[in-house]
C-alpha cells in the first residue's frame, strides 16, 4: 500500500531498553485526544522487540494478518512474526505514520507487510481486509484479532447506546466478521490468536462495555476452538494486563496514566515486547496441541486484589 507524505519525520521505534522489575514507577502524564492513539505521540514509546529476541524459524512460509498492527501490541506481534519468518498484513484505522513504521519495521526483518486503512466496524472493511491479504501475500494462516478501543465512564449510567454499539462493533462483532471471512482461506493447519484482556475475566468499573467485549472475545475464541478442532484450526486467547500502548493515554487523564501499571504486584507496566512473544508461541507448532485456552501476560494483575 502507499502512504500519503507525511510532514514529520518517523521516528524510530525504541527496541534497545529493557523492561525491568525493578521499575516501580508509572510513565510521565500524557494525554491524547483521539483513539486508537499514536504511538509516535508517546513519551516514553513502548518497547517493541528486544534487541536480543532471536528468531528462529518457527513462523517461516506463514502469513499472518494482524489487526491494530499500526502500534503497540499488534505492531510488536507483527514484528515478532517477521523475525520468525512470517509476512504480515496490519489493519489500522488511520494512523498512517505508526502503519508506516510498522510496515519499515517488518520489512527490516527481510519480510513483506502489507498495510491495510479502515474502520473495522464495518463488516465489508473485514471482509476486504482478509481478501487483500490473500491477494497480496498469496495465502493467510494466521488470523490476530487484536484491534480495540476503550472509553471511561464513572458510572454505567453514563453509557449510550452509541458508545455501546461503536466499542462492541469494533471489539467483537469485528472479531466474528474477520473469523467468518478468513475461515475459508486458513489452511487445515492453521490458527486464530485473539487479544483478550484480564478485565474479560474480572470486570472493570470504570470500562464496563469494554470489559464486556473482552468476555465475549474470551467465550467466542472457546467457542471457535471447539468447533475447528476437527479441522486443525487451533483458536487462542492472549489476555494482556496493563501494557503500555498508544489506547492507554489515548482513553485515560494524565494522572491516570501516570499511575497506570503500578498497582500490579511487579510495580509497573508491561511492554509490547513482553506480550508479543506469547503470540510467537500460540501460533508455532510448538502450541500444537493448545486450544480453546488463555495466556495471562498482566504483571500478576490477576492474582492481585
Amino acid at each position: 500500500m502507499r502512504f500519503p507524505p507525511t510532514s514529520r519525520p518517523i521516528a524510530m521505534s525504541q527496541s534497545n531498553q529493557e523492561p525491568t522489575a525493578r521499575q516501580t514507577n508509572g510513565q510521565p502524564p500524557q494525554q491524547q485526544a483521539h483513539q486508537p492513539g499514536s504511538e509516535a505521540a508517546m513519551d516514553p514509546r513502548p518497547i517493541t522487540i528486544r534487541d536480543d529476541y532471536r528468531g528462529s524459524g518457527k513462523l517461516d512460509g506463514r502469513v499472518a494478518l494482524i489487526t491494530g498492527g499500526d502500534s503497540g501490541i499488534g505492531r510488536a506481534v507483527a514484528v515478532h512474526f517477521a523475525r520468525e519468518g512470517a509476512d504480515v498484513a496490519i489493519v489500522y484505522l488511520d494512523e498512517t505514520e505508526d502503519a508506516r513504521e510498522t510496515r519499515r519495521l517488518v520489512e527490516a526483518e527481510g519480510r513483506r507487510c502489507h498495510a491495510i486503512a479502515g474502520d473495522l466496524g464495518d463488516p465489508d472493511v473485514c471482509r476486504r481486509a482478509v481478501a487483500e491479504t490473500v491477494q497480496t501475500l498469496g495465502q493467510l494462516d494466521i488470523l490476530v484479532n487484536n484491534a480495540a478501543e476503550q472509553h471511561e465512564v464513572d458510572s454505567p449510567e453514563e453509557l449510550t447506546p452509541e458508545q455501546i454499539e461503536r466499542t462492541f462493533r469494533t471489539n467483537i462483532f469485528a472479531y466474528m466478521n474477520l473469523a467468518a471471512a478468513a475461515l475459508k482461506h486458513l489452511p487445515d493447519d492453521g490458527c486464530i490468536i485473539a487479544s483478550g484482556s484480564v478485565t474479560g475475566e474480572r470486570g472493570k468499573a470504570s470500562l464496563p462495555d469494554y470489559a464486556s467485549t473482552k468476555g465475549a472475545i474470551h467465550a467466542f475464541s472457546f467457542s471457535l476452538a471447539q468447533r475447528l478442532a476437527k479441522r486443525g484450526i487451533r483458536v487462542n486467547v492472549v489476555a494482556p494486563g496493563p501494557i503500555w500502548t498508544p489506547l492507554i493515554p489515548a482513553s485515560f487523564d494524565a494522572d491516570k496514566v501516570k499511575e497506570f501499571g503500578t498497582q500490579t504486584p511487579m510495580g509497573r507496566p508491561g511492554q509490547p515486547a513482553e506480550v508479543a512473544p506469547a503470540f510467537v508461541f500460540l501460533a508455532s507448532k510448538d502450541a500444537s496441541y493448545i486450544t480453546g485456552q488463555i495466556i495471562d501476560v498482566n504483571g500478576g494483575g490477576h492474582i492481585s486484589a
